[in-house]
């Protein structure tokens, strides 16, 4: 079936660009030319994929991904010519699954599209685990806690999932925290970037967004020096 990407830029020879190219290899493209637009054509169709530039009038691209969290998961890949290290951790914060600087080479952008979607259509087996006041459904990435949905980015989901595999009174070693390198591996098997500063990033995120007061954690532990503990509650 056609996967639909929705491109948003407010250079028009760049989304001709992307037309023609990402058509070139049977995807569907619909273009705006910034977030008002986007979010007007996200009203008709919602696409498989979001490739959003960052400096467009009107509505930016910050603002845009910040509407379109509060009730999609739809993937977004962030492209833009911000290289500053706090532009990429906005950009995370906000709830991209990815982020590519201009200028880029359209081979690159291919694969990390491919990537991306690859990621938001894997389905395991259907299995749900429970971990302490976690549930874990491995087909839909979807996650509970006490019995309260979470939305995580694809990246958050791998990362407590295996933070959770650690916790599960199954596990011999669950009182052991997990290494960041091991935290890191698991990003890079999945196509995310596994550096140390982008894995502190979305920690932070996580403990947003489970967290009840993300400046006193419950759930997940720093381990100075080691890595990370998830404290999966009343069951440990």
């Amino acid at each position: 079936m056609t996967q639909t990407i929705l491109a948003v830029d407010d250079n028009a020879n760049t989304r001709q660009l992307l037309t023609d190219y990402l058509s070139e290899r049977e995807f569907k493209v619909i273009t705006a030319n910034d977030g008002r637009d986007a979010l007007a054509a996200l009203g008709q169709n919602m696409p498989d994929l979001i490739l959003l530039d960052v400096m467009m009038p009107t509505m930016d691209g910050y603002q845009f991904i910040g509407r379109v969290r509060r009730n999609s998961n739809v993937p977004v890949i962030m492209v833009t010519a911000k290289r500053h290290e706090e532009d990429v951790i906005r950009g995370f914060e906000l709830g991209a699954d990815d982020y590519i600087i201009k200028p880029y080479r359209m081979r690159e952008l291919l694969m990390r599209i491919r990537a991306v979607l690859r990621r938001s259509k894997e389905q395991d087996s259907t299995q749900v685990n429970t971990v302490g006041d976690f549930r874990f459904n491995s087909q839909t990435r979807q996650v509970t806690i006490c019995d309260q949905p979470v939305d995580l980015t694809a990246a958050e989901y791998l990362i407590l999932e295996t933070l959770a595999e650690s916790a599960n009174p199954k596990n011999r070693l669950q009182h052991e925290p997990v290494h960041r390198a091991k935290l890191s591996t698991v990003l890079i098997q999945h196509n995310f970037s596994g550096a140390d500063n982008t894995l502190k990033i979305h920690i932070r995120n996580l403990r947003h967004k489970i967290e009840p007061n993300p400046a006193n954690p419950i759930y997940i532990e720093t381990v100075f020096g080691i890595g990370y503990r998830l404290k999966s509650g009343s069951q440990t």
